[in-house]
């Protein structure tokens, strides 16, 4: 069992930035790979970016690629999402959640993950 709790998020103008942190409990957390997503009003819930493991390996969505990173800190069991250059796009429930199945790629589908946090809200004003 794994039990995730996101935070850090709120409404920021667009080009601001914002830091979401994820804190785990429950599994050891530098044994899965970790992932964050998130899900628009009305739209289907998107892959934002994953993290592999140790933190050395990670994959992004190309609407976030080179604005968005995703880093760990395994002795906090703690995954983040440092999000800059915010667009109103950006808007959205951001969830994190945890890949414990998953063998040795980062892995970037919804049904591939199978603990999720609650979520935060992020929204981006023009």
């Amino acid at each position: 069992q794994v039990q995730l709790v996101e935070s850090g998020g709120g409404l920021v103008q667009a080009g601001g930035s914002l830091r979401l942190s994820c804190a785990a409990s429950g599994r050891t957390f530098s044994s899965y790979a970790m992932g964050w997503f998130r899900q628009a009003p009305g739209k289907v819930r998107e892959f934002v970016a994953a993290i592999g493991w140790s933190g050395g390996s990670t994959v992004y969505a190309d609407s976030v690629k080179g604005r968005f990173t995703i880093s760990r800190d395994n002795a906090k069991s703690t995954v983040y999402l440092q999000m800059n250059s915010l667009k109103p796009e950006d808007t959205a429930v951001y969830s994190c959640a945890a890949d414990t199945r998953g063998i040795s790629s980062i892995r970037w589908r919804v049904y591939e993950y199978d603990y999720w946090g609650q979520g935060t809200q992020v929204t981006v004003s023009s």
